[in-house]
C-alpha cells in the first residue's frame, strides 16, 4: 500500500537522535530537558496515598476540581488575576497535549500561525496536520531579540494565532514587559488567539519577573496559559500539565481535549493538589536552578566557548565559533561519540537551518554530572 505523509518532512525529533547517541556512546546526556536527581519523596508518597485511597478511575475530563482550584489559588497568588476553576481551567496529558490540543481547535486550513523562532519541535507539526501555515519570525544570536516591526509585517487577515514561550526553549531568553506590551498592541481589535507557552514560569533568573500572558487584560482575553507539573516538579515522566483560558476560548479547547485523551491520570492528579498547598514548592525553584545555573557556568569560565548567561529554563546556550568551524549538528554529534558529552544543536529549530555555532546544554542536572560535563568542555 502506498499512501502521501501529512507530515513529509518530519523524521525523527533531534532529542531522540541525540538521547539514543549518547545512550549508546554511554556519554553525560546535557541534551534532553530532564533532570537526574531524584524528585521530592514527599510528592511520591502522596500518589500512593491516592492509589491507596482509591483514586484509580477516571478523573473528570476538565481534571480534578481540587487540582483545579489549586492551580486558581496559585494564579491569584502569583500574578493577582483569576481563572475560574470549573471553566476556564483544564488538566492535560503534559503541555504538549495541550498546545496540540489548542491548535486543533482553531487552526483550519490556510490559517496562518506566527511562530518565534528557534522554536519548541512540536508546534510547526500540529499546524500543519490541520492544514495551518507557520509563518516565521527568527530570532538570532547573539542577544536572540524579537523584531516587533516583523512582527506587524506579518499579520494580516489569515493570521489566526501566535505561539509565544517564555521562558524560551531552546535559548534561555525571556519576553520582557515591553515585548508583552508590544504584542498586546499588535493584536488589540483582532481575532487572533495567543498560544502562550510557560512551561518554565517558575524558571526565571537574576531577580526577573516572568511575564504571563495573564498579567496583560487585552492578551489574557485571547490567551491559553499552557504550564507543567513535569519541568515545575523535576517528574517529566508523569506528562501532566494544563491550560487556562477565558470560558468561550476554553469551552472551544474541551471539544477537542475530551477526544484527543478525555482525561488524565486520577492519583497523580490527587497528588498534585495536595502538594501545591504549599507554595514554597514552586516559588524556590528560581533560586535552585539558578546556583545550578551559576554553578555551571562557573566550572567552565576557562574554556573556549562564550555565552551570555541563560535568563529562564534549565537551558544554556555556549558558543563554539572559537573551536570549530563545523555545523553544528556535526559538532554536536561529535562531541558525543568522541567526548561523551550529548547537547542539541540549535539549528534544527530554525525553518532554514540557520546554525550560529551554539549548543544548548541542559543543567538541570546533579552537581558532580556538571562537574564532569565542565570538565570535558574545557579540554576541547
Amino acid at each position: 500500500m502506498q499512501h502521501i505523509s501529512k507530515l513529509p518532512h518530519v523524521g525523527t525529533t533531534i532529542f531522540t537522535v541525540m538521547g539514543a547517541l549518547a545512550k549508546t556512546h554511554q556519554a553525560i546526556n546535557l541534551s534532553q530537558g530532564f533532570p537526574d536527581f531524584k524528585m521530592d519523596a514527599k510528592l511520591i508518597d502522596l500518589v500512593t496515598k491516592a492509589m491507596q485511597n482509591g483514586h484509580n478511575q477516571y478523573a473528570p475530563m476538565q481534571g480534578s476540581i481540587n487540582l483545579r482550584k489549586a492551580i486558581a489559588k496559585k494564579f491569584n497568588l502569583l500574578y493577582k488575576t483569576s481563572y475560574h476553576p470549573e471553566s476556564e481551567i483544564t488538566i492535560t496529558t503534559g503541555a504538549t497535549e495541550a498546545i496540540f490540543s489548542i491548535i486543533s481547535a482553531f487552526v483550519k486550513p490556510k490559517d496562518e500561525v506566527i511562530v518565534f523562532r528557534p522554536a519548541y519541535d512540536c508546534y510547526e507539526p500540529a499546524i500543519a496536520l490541520n492544514g495551518g501555515k507557520t509563518i516565521s519570525i527568527e530570532q538570532k544570536s547573539p542577544n536572540f531579540k524579537v523584531d516587533w516591526d516583523e512582527v506587524k509585517s506579518k499579520i494580516n487577515r489569515r493570521t489566526k494565532m501566535m505561539i509565544i514561550n517564555s521562558p524560551q526553549n531552546p535559548i534561555g531568553t525571556v519576553f520582557s514587559e515591553t515585548d508583552m506590551l508590544k504584542l498586546q498592541e499588535l493584536t488589540k481589535n483582532t481575532n487572533i488567539i495567543i498560544l502562550s507557552d510557560e512551561v518554565y514560569e517558575h524558571i526565571v533568573f537574576d531577580g526577573e519577573t516572568h511575564q504571563s500572558a495573564c498579567l496583560f487584560p487585552d492578551l489574557k482575553s485571547r490567551s491559553f496559559v499552557v504550564a507543567s507539573f513535569g519541568k515545575t516538579f523535576h517528574n517529566t515522566g508523569w506528562r501532566i500539565g494544563y491550560c487556562c483560558a477565558p470560558k468561550p476560548l476554553m469551552s472551544e479547547f474541551r471539544k477537542v481535549h475530551q477526544f484527543n485523551v478525555f482525561c488524565v491520570n486520577h492519583p497523580m492528579q490527587k497528588a498534585l493538589a495536595d502538594y501545591l498547598e504549599n507554595e514554597n514548592h514552586y516559588l524556590e525553584l528560581s533560586a535552585f536552578y539558578q546556583q545550578k545555573r551559576d554553578l555551571f557556568l562557573s566550572l567552565i569560565t576557562d574554556s573556549q566557548f562564550t555565552f551570555s548567561p541563560s535568563k529562564g529554563t534549565y537551558f544554556q546556550v555556549l558558543d563554539y565559533s572559537e573551536i570549530t568551524d563545523e555545523n553544528d549538528v556535526d559538532f554536536a554529534k561529535r562531541l558525543t561519540v568522541e567526548n561523551k558529552l550529548a547537547s542539541i544543536p540549535i539549528s534544527v529549530f530554525y525553518e532554514n537551518n540557520v546554525d550560529s555555532k551554539v549548543l544548548r546544554f541542559c543543567f538541570a542536572k546533579k552537581d558532580e554530572t556538571l562537574k564532569r560535563a565542565a570538565d570535558i568542555l574545557n579540554n576541547l
